[in-house]
Order: C-alpha cells, then sequence, then structure tokens
C-alpha cells in the first residue's frame, strides 16, 4: 500500500504532544516520613491508613532465605 498523504514534523509532533511522561504524586508517610505512592502501602515500615499492614521485616527475612537457598543450589 501507498501513503496517500504524507504527514509534516508539526502535524506528527501535536499528535504526539500527549504522549508525554508525567511525574509521579509522591506523599510521605506520617509514620516513618519516607516517600511513597497515595493510596499505597509504604515499602519502609508497611503503615497504611494508621496501621500496620505489611510485616516489612518478615518480608526481607523470607526473601534474604530465598535468595541464600537459590545461590545453594547453584
Amino acid at each position: 500500500m501507498v501513503i496517500r498523504m504524507r504527514h509534516t514534523r508539526a502535524h506528527t509532533g501535536n499528535r504526539r504532544s500527549h504522549h508525554a511522561l508525567k511525574a509521579k504524586n509522591t506523599s510521605l508517610c506520617k509514620e516513618c516520613g519516607h516517600p511513597r505512592l497515595p493510596h499505597t502501602v509504604c515499602a519502609n515500615c508497611g503503615m497504611y491508613r494508621g496501621r500496620k499492614v505489611v510485616n516489612v521485616t518478615l518480608k526481607a527475612e523470607k526473601k534474604a532465605k530465598k535468595k541464600t537457598k537459590k545461590s545453594d543450589t547453584k
């Protein structure tokens, strides 16, 4: 197929003007002061809306244990 109408660079740029990335809005955690995304659990302390939702220390220990187990098998 042949392109019927060629678009200028300006036309292409106008069409792509909405494709730019936007900066994410971060807020500070009220417990630890670590930046986090709104409406998500804080990755540093595991708190969400004043409650402890995720046990971060247990999660880190689990990850370390899995990593050592994986390196032992190699």
